[in-house]
């Protein structure tokens, strides 16, 4: 099989990328308005990007009437969020916060998720999470317009919260302690599996 980018529409591209570029982590990224309602929800384009300076990126689509996600339009407006690390226990509630709510309503409440204050952003993270980065929002790279169109959120890492019981004997996280989940295609997700090692060449 053989595919053209410019003869697929959009949704179809869009199903072609989760369930061909996997397995994904996923950004749960938790931010709030200027008239201070939260908001909770959970993106699979989702990245480390550089050490120097601390940066991270997460990628929110335009809904299916090309409108910003409520997450977008907080980000914008007070320009910080929460990056939230999901782990197994959590999945059930990451996965009911990518439901759509009216903007405003919070998805903390909605869905009952514990939240904790953050230390250096407004915005709170989510208790129980092995890692939560607090972020500053470095700039917005828009890709497209219309439903469906990306945009590229690049946020500065300001403050790390990291649960002590993920921590290896070397002091950094565990991958099988965090436990973390991905995403793969259509309404499936991967665990930690196995893990092997391949020490990196001079």
């Amino acid at each position: 099989m053989e595919l053209d980018p410019e003869t697929l529409g959009a949704r179809d591209m869009y199903q072609w990328l989760i369930c061909s570029v996997l397995p994904r982590p996923i950004a749960w990224v938790s931010t709030i308005s200027p008239d201070g309602k939260t908001n909770l929800a959970p993106f699979s384009f989702f990245q480390a990007v550089c050490a120097r300076p601390p940066t991270l990126l997460f990628c929110p689509a335009n809904d299916r009437h090309g409108h910003p996600k409520d997450t977008l339009r907080n980000v914008e407006a007070t320009r910080e969020f929460v990056v939230n690390l999901v782990p197994h226990t959590l999945a059930d509630s990451m996965n009911a916060t990518s439901a759509t709510l009216p903007y405003g309503e919070s998805e903390f409440d909605r869905f009952h998720v514990e939240s904790r204050p953050s230390t250096k952003v407004r915005p709170p993270r989510v208790a129980g999470v092995p890692i939560a980065f607090e972020c500053r929002l470095d700039r917005v790279i828009a890709l497209g317009e219309g439903p469906v169109a990306g945009h590229v959120v690049l946020g500065r890492i300001v403050y790390l919260h990291v649960a002590d019981q993920v921590l290896a004997a070397d002091g950094k996280p565990d991958p099988v302690l965090m436990d973390l989940v991905g995403r793969a295609g259509r309404d499936d997700y991967v665990r930690m599996g196995e893990l092997f090692r391949l020490e990196r060449p001079a």
